[in-house]
């Protein structure tokens, strides 16, 4: 199970935003390649708690028996909803959403498991920070392919 805290794993998803431009064009979804980093760079203010949503009742009742998929090597599937605080609607800059996300995601990385939020998940409620170290890796992988990289 690939996590961001595995060696190399950090380098890798780098390397694969490298390879995003401004002119990248989604395979699905809505957002595009600039409003996507924006938004990942949202899911990490999350996972290293400066960002708290509060757990949705529906993930109250579905979280724990979805959390198995949702942790498991399956990569998300396309089209998978987006929590209504995480989306991005306006125009954003692509190099200033790039080093913003590579600047985060860094200090998530470089923190390790002990600087991981203990705040609740906003779907699936309390995520050990192992298993955010999963989600956060999926949840970038899901957009890097959704973007062809």
């Amino acid at each position: 199970m690939n996590t961001l805290f595995q060696n190399g794993v950090l380098e890798e998803i780098n390397a694969r935003m490298d390879n995003l431009t401004p002119k990248s064009q989604r395979k699905w979804g809505k957002m595009n390649v600039s409003q996507m980093m924006a938004h990942c760079t949202e899911t990490f203010e999350m996972a290293i708690g400066n960002k708290n949503t509060p757990q949705l009742f529906i993930g109250k009742i579905l979280g724990p028996l979805l959390k198995g998929k949702y942790l498991s090597e399956k990569p998300f599937d396309k089209n998978s909803p987006t929590g209504k605080d995480f989306i991005i609607s306006n125009e954003r800059d692509f190099e200033i959403e790039k080093q913003k996300l590579k600047a985060i995601m860094n200090d998530f990385v470089r923190g390790g498991l002990e600087k991981v939020t203990r705040h609740p998940h906003g779907f699936f409620g309390h995520l050990t920070p192992e298993q955010w170290g999963i989600s956060m890796y999926k949840h970038m992988d899901h957009h890097l392919r959704q973007f062809g990289v």
